[in-house]
C-alpha cells in the first residue's frame, strides 16, 4: 500500500527515531486518506491521525522481538 515506508524495525533499521517514526505515520495517513495537505477544516482530524499512527508504531516496535534479542523500545 505505502511503497516510500521503510521498514522500520530491528535488525533492518537499528536505530528508528522519532522522526523516522512520524514520518512514516504522515505517509501513512496522507495515503489512507489521499490528501497531501488536508485543508484547513481538516487540518486537526489529519493531525490526530498522524499521532495515533505513530503512537501506535512505537507501541509496535516497541513489542515487536527479534529473534535472539530482547524486545527493542523506542521512545
Amino acid at each position: 500500500m505505502c511503497r516510500s515506508i521503510k521498514t522500520l524495525r530491528p535488525p533492518v533499521t537499528p536505530e528508528v527515531s522519532e522522526e523516522d517514526i512520524r514520518a512514516a505515520a504522515l505517509q501513512y495517513v496522507r495515503k489512507v486518506s489521499g490528501f497531501r495537505a488536508p485543508a484547513a477544516h481538516n487540518r486537526e482530524v489529519f493531525e490526530q491521525a498522524v499521532d495515533a499512527v505513530a503512537a501506535a508504531t512505537q507501541d509496535l516496535l516497541g513489542g515487536l522481538r527479534v529473534r535472539g534479542s530482547a524486545p527493542a523500545r523506542h521512545q
